[in-house]
């Protein structure tokens, strides 16, 4: 027989449990990935806790300060993106700065910030491909140009809009060498370069050598929209706070025409 006290038990609302590998929050106590944080605060730079965050451990030496310069790399690109048109223009709006901000991160999309994350999973299909068929990175990079232009699809990571050579992705391939960094990906990603080079003129732009470089520091593709993100809030909070300071409120970036 089930008594009233059973029936109780049987209905009383239960908690929700949180399962995470990553913090563990204790009365007076914060673990990170198995590290105290007060022991990382003063100990670590950003880019290092971002990267034990992302993979679960700290970064040798070169690997950190790869790592660190592709976020630096993504920090700004002036007016010209959507998503500082974006944030600056809710800015000028009058919403607030973490609305603008949120504005901003939404402006990411197939054409702004989507590339590095189709590059990062084109090349590590590439790789995968190369792998798996015993084919040397040039005939890699000739079989996926080449069915990429039957799907009349560009190749993610190549080709800029104001920069016939991108200077921050040329940067990013030297300091990829230097590090020790530079591994399959980046061999494949130099592989197609070449080859729309020939036939195009195009070179490699920050999303190619970023994606490249990523997947050789063994972030999975998913992670590549996220880290630009990361990499690129500073420069939305500094547009932010330009507009808000030093621009009128309303203000018009274009006259239109009534008819």
């Amino acid at each position: 027989m089930i008594t009233e006290k059973v029936m109780e038990e049987m209905f009383k609302p239960r908690q929700a449990h949180w399962r995470t590998s990553i913090t563990k929050v204790e009365p007076n106590r914060l673990t990170t990935r198995g590290r105290l944080q007060e022991d990382l605060m003063g100990n670590i730079s950003f880019s290092e806790m971002v990267y034990l965050l992302l993979k679960g451990d700290l970064p040798s030496d070169n690997p950190k300060k790869m790592f660190e310069a592709v976020l630096v790399s993504f920090c700004d690109h002036g007016v010209t993106p959507p998503s500082t048109q974006a944030a600056r223009l809710m800015a000028s709006a009058g919403s607030t700065v973490n609305a603008c901000l949120a504005g901003g991160i939404l402006a990411f999309g197939e054409n702004h910030a989507g590339a590095i994350e189709k590059a990062m999973k084109n090349l590590q299909e590439g790789v995968k491909l190369a792998e798996a068929y015993g084919r040397s990175a040039s005939e890699t990079a000739r079989f996926m140009v080449e069915e990429l232009k039957t799907k009349d699809q560009k190749v993610p990571g190549f080709g800029h809009r104001y920069h016939t050579e991108d200077p921050r992705a040329r940067k990013l391939l030297k300091l990829g060498k230097e590090y020790g960094c530079s591994g399959k990906h980046v061999e494949l990603a130099l592989e197609i370069e070449e080859i729309l080079g020939r036939e195009k003129g195009i070179k490699m732009n920050i999303d190619g050598a970023n994606a490249s470089i990523l997947s050789d520091l063994g972030f999975n593709w998913r992670f590549g929209c996220g880290i630009f993100a990361i990499g690129r809030l500073p420069g939305l909070l500094a547009h932010v706070n330009e507009e808000m300071s030093s621009e009128e409120p309303f203000r018009k970036i274009t006259e239109l025409d009534t008819v």
